[in-house]
């Protein structure tokens, strides 16, 4: 029936991990690695950890726990008392697999092997860890976690090498699924992505000397590092006393970033692929006004990931563009809610309409997706409660009929209320007076790169490697 769809309890679709980590001579790694997670805050809010060393492989130090970044380190300023040349940084939401809300499962790892210490953190999600895993416990091995990390870590300690570049280079090859691990030895700090690039992994140079890497540029904005290129599919970057220095280790890699990127995860002052997210969201606003106009009196978007494209449609609809719905700050995302009951309160806590300027007005409400249809369910309600005349729903980006098992927790795709449904079906069941996706190929041309550099199987099912 079409109401389970809106009633049946599942997370929503966000982002898994932001990961970071750079070496340096003479800069307060670990302070700065701090303040790089503030700026990745958003790809994850269950837990913050970071690891920092002296770069000669003896002990380093880790904190890490569960909460936002100025929960577990509530005095950063503390962080520049640490001398260290090298740090790894992590933030964290449990991909579905990988366990839930324990300190466990909070990065970034570190383990001991016969080489020394490991310090591993990685956003995404490998879509062969259960067979790995059990190959490495027919072996011997005993996990603690459920994490992809400490997979990776058992891999490369049964390496017969002593260097942890050879090592990786023979371990990344057997991982399928989406990878952009951070990691350290002691004397090196070392950044991969997988084949098809899934996830995002850039590298900055630090003023003076040093080199940063993380998983969007506003990080580098934050810490006064200076963009030098995106770590290429396939690629390993290797950050240590002499520079910066890479090796391509998967053959035959083509870029497949998730196009969601651009839509929804990323900061808007970030740039993947050098197109910056704000301005491509603009124009994704702008092609969806030309592609379902409506007559309306004013447009506004869902705080905050969709106001640069209310701001396109507005500017190309020539409707004025109006702050409808106010966002209260101290409220955490909806989506990173632990429970479906919390999510929904969440909604109701978070936003509020501006019964002055929505009263008796034909809204053009516009958001970057739906997911299930419980938000724009419960966003619609608050409209009308506001007193809109007429509530129309663009949404910038196409209907998502499709999983993703690259690092993004989505519902099962019976749980999506675009899934084998009719997008005509879809404005009775949350209550809107109409509906308009903006097409793929239209996406595809608001960020001007060929559709062959992502990976869109959430839009049309196709999977460019099967689970």
């Amino acid at each position: 029936m079409p109401d389970e769809v809106i009633s049946n309890g599942c997370r929503n679709l966000h982002e898994a991990c932001g990961v970071c980590g750079g070496y340096a001579e003479d800069q307060p790694l670990a302070f700065l690695t701090c303040f790089a997670l503030y700026a990745l805050q958003h790809r994850g809010q269950e837990s913050a950890g970071i690891a920092a060393g002296p770069g000669d492989g003896r002990k380093m130090l880790l904190k890490r726990g569960l909460g936002l970044v100025s929960e577990v380190f509530p005095v950063s300023a503390d962080l520049k008392g640490i001398v260290c040349k090298l740090a790894v940084g992590h933030v964290r939401y449990p991909y579905g697999s990988e366990g839930g809300s324990s300190f466990e499962n909070t990065q970034p790892l570190k383990l001991r092997y016969r080489h020394g210490e490991l310090v591993i953190a990685h956003n995404g999600h490998l879509l062969n860890s259960a067979d790995l895993r059990e190959e490495l416990e027919r072996q011997g091995a005993i996990f603690q976690t459920d994490t992809d990390s400490e997979l990776l870590a058992h891999m490369i300690a049964r390496q017969g090498s002593s260097s942890l570049e050879e090592s990786l280079a023979a371990v990344i090859p057997r991982l399928k699924g989406a990878f952009a691990f951070v990691i350290s030895d002691g004397h090196r700090v070392i950044g991969l992505r997988d084949g098809f690039g899934f996830r995002p992994l850039s590298v900055a140079s630090l003023e003076g000397n040093g080199y940063f890497l993380a998983s969007e540029t506003c990080a580098f904005d934050t810490i006064g590092a200076s963009f030098i290129r995106d770590v290429e599919p396939g690629e390993m970057v290797i950050l240590d006393e002499n520079g910066l220095h890479s090796r391509q280790i998967i053959e035959n890699s083509h870029p497949n970033l998730c196009i969601f990127e651009y839509i929804y995860f990323a900061r808007p002052d970030s740039n993947l692929l050098g197109k910056n997210v704000h301005l491509v969201r603009k124009e994704l606003g702008r092609r969806l006004a030309r592609e379902h106009p409506v007559e309306a009196d004013i447009v506004s978007g869902v705080p905050d990931s969709s106001i640069a494209a209310a701001s396109g449609f507005a500017e190309e609809a020539g409707l004025p563009y109006e702050m409808a719905l106010v966002k209260n700050r101290y409220i955490g995302r909806t989506f990173i809610k632990p429970t479906q009951k919390m999510r929904e309160e969440g909604v109701d806590l978070k936003l509020n309409a501006v019964k002055k300027i929505v009263e008796g007005k034909r809204v053009v409400l516009v958001d970057d997706s739906i997911v299930r249809g419980t938000t724009s369910l419960k966003l619609i309600k608050i409209m009308r409660r506001a007193g809109a005349k007429e509530v129309h729903l663009r949404i910038s980006s196409p209907p998502l009929i499709g999983s993703c098992y690259y690092g993004i927790d989505t519902p099962d795709p019976h749980e999506l209320i675009a899934y084998q449904r009719e997008v005509m079906e879809i404005p009775k069941l949350i209550g809107a007076d109409s509906i308009g996706y903006l097409s793929l190929e239209e996406v595809v041309a608001a960020i001007g790169l060929p559709a062959s550099n992502f990976c869109r199987a959430c839009f049309t099912g196709d999977y460019p490697q099967k689970a």
